[in-house]
């Protein structure tokens, strides 16, 4: 498994969910966390950048994706499915819904849980991160 190159800094992201489509913030932040954005990229190499998503209790969504839209459980036992649909998931946890989506977008391989390990995900606006030089997106 190849890691990033030497001498290489990692930029931030900020992404403001305010009435802007899950859709839409979800494959820019992956495609920013897959790092082909950079003149460097490489499938196999971990180079993508930090994302920070902010407002996320604010995200709207087209259509009538809030009541039919489905989120499903499954814990293991006999009748321990449980299903949320999408209005009732975004008040109780509106980071997992960006979260899901996300994940979904990205490579099914091992580098997967190494890029999500550079998502970080706030329902306002305030965040408690300390970086100097955040790119707005």
């Amino acid at each position: 498994m190849a890691t990033k190159k030497p001498g290489r800094k990692n930029e931030y992201y900020l992404f403001d969910c305010g009435d802007k489509n899950l859709g839409r913030i979800a494959t820019q932040a992956a495609f920013i966390l897959q790092g082909k954005h950079k003149s460097s990229y490489a499938p196999n190499a971990t180079e993508g950048d930090f994302v920070i998503v902010v407002n996320s209790k604010a995200m709207k969504f087209s259509g009538n994706k809030e009541e039919k839209k489905l989120y499903h459980h499954y814990s293991g036992y006999p009748g321990g499915i449980s299903t949320k649909k999408l209005g009732d998931l975004m008040k109780i946890r509106p980071e997992k819904v960006i979260r899901d989506a996300i994940y979904g977008m990205l490579p099914k391989n091992t580098l997967r849980d190494q890029m999500m390990k550079r998502l970080s995900i706030f329902e306002d606006t305030s965040h408690n991160l300390k970086v100097d030089l955040i790119k707005k997106s």
